[in-house]
């Protein structure tokens, strides 16, 4: 990550290698996520294994961001939003996410130096998945402690709404220690933690419950500078997640259009009548609104830190706001048939509106935004 310089400037379009990188990951999910995949994995609750040892042997995806002295490709934020925007898009069922805006950001940030290299190269060789556990069963607060033991230290306590954590191999987990937050990481078998999937709107992006009970965790970094890091991969983790919602979002405006076009009603495609005209207007008007802000987070988070706070809220909030938009406009495009199983509309909805709530409700990111910006 370098420092911003009196000149940067934000960057709210992706260069031609990036385009490049878009176009034949998109080749790929379209070859090896294909709808049929996507529901099979919604069906069993379980992630696409052999799409995950793809994406990392052959594309190298979990190591995109991770430094390459530590085995990973040394490439920033801005440079991942393509792999974001393009599993967005095809809803893969892989923890990619969970793994690399908050598993690895959280390894990253910490700074640590004597247990996060060994963790990044596992992750970078796509052989483990990673998530944060950061918030209680109030979604909210930290809820798990942290006590110095046998020189280590030991977590008790309780974190929900934790993404991909009843599978994850490596979990890194904010918990209390002396009264300030700080990071810590231990693993997904252990024997002293308990894991439970919660029931969510979105069966590709589950959620657990995990009970610590004396789980042994290796510290990370100074614990002078936890609920700094933990802040700044939260904002990290939601300009990924704006990206994402980008994503998910063109596919269903893609799906609007192609079907205005083919649907003859009167004589005539739907989509030469003025009202679906508007419609689908509006919906890449609030597409492009929202990608602008996306890029521009995911610009700050490597180039300009004291800007991320606000870009990213800002982000949160208008891609999930266009994306749960652009998923109610596209059903009501399609008629009687977005309201069925068989359509693909209700897997983009109700993936809009999980991502709506996750790291920050909209309401939540404005007031936020109010106080960082201001």
């Amino acid at each position: 990550m370098t420092a911003p310089t009196a000149e940067a400037q934000p960057t709210l379009v992706l260069s031609p290698e990036h385009e490049d990188f878009r176009d034949s990951l998109r080749g790929f999910l379209e070859r090896h996520a294909p709808e049929s995949a996507v529901r099979a994995a919604m069906a069993t609750g379980a992630h696409d294994g052999a799409l995950w040892s793809r994406l990392s042997e052959e594309l190298g995806l979990p190591g995109l961001t991770i430094p390459e002295r530590l085995d990973g490709a040394g490439y920033g934020p801005l440079d991942a939003v393509p792999a974001f925007e393009e599993l967005g898009r095809a809803l893969a069922p892989v923890p990619y996410f969970e793994t690399v805006a908050l598993g690895a950001s959280a390894l990253l940030e910490s700074g640590d130096e004597e247990t996060a290299p060994a963790h990044l190269r596992w992750i970078a060789s796509g052989e483990a998945t990673a998530t944060l556990a950061w918030t209680g069963p109030d979604g909210r607060s930290v809820a798990v402690e942290a006590t110095p033991s046998h020189g280590g230290h030991v977590l008790h306590g309780q974190a929900s709404f934790v993404p991909g954590g009843a599978k994850a191999n490596l979990l890194i987990v904010a918990a209390r220690l002396d009264g300030r937050i700080a990071l810590f990481a231990t693993f997904g078998d252990s024997a002293a933690l308990t894991r439970a999937p919660m029931r969510s709107l979105d069966e590709l992006r589950p959620l657990a419950a995990l009970a610590f009970d004396g789980t042994p965790a290796a510290l990370l970094g100074d614990p002078a500078g936890g609920e700094l890091a933990l802040s700044r991969t939260l904002d990290r983790a939601r300009a990924a997640l704006a990206a994402e919602q980008v994503g998910g979002a063109g596919k269903l405006l893609e799906l609007a259009v192609a079907y205005a076009k083919d649907r003859v009603q009167f004589g005539r495609p739907i989509g030469s009548y003025q009202a679906i005209k508007h419609r689908c207007a509006d919906m890449l008007c609030a597409l492009e609104s929202a990608r602008a802000l996306a890029y521009y987070a995911n610009w700050a988070a490597a180039e300009a830190p004291d800007e991320l706070p606000a870009a990213a809220s800002a982000a949160k909030v208008a891609c999930s706001d266009a994306y749960a938009y652009i998923a109610q406009e596209t059903i009501e495009v399609h008629g009687g048939i977005g309201f069925t199983w068989e359509h693909p509309a209700h897997l983009y909805f109700k993936r809009a509106h999980s991502s709506r709530v996750l790291l920050g409700t909209p309401a939540e990111q404005r007031a936020r935004f109010a106080d960082v910006a201001g």
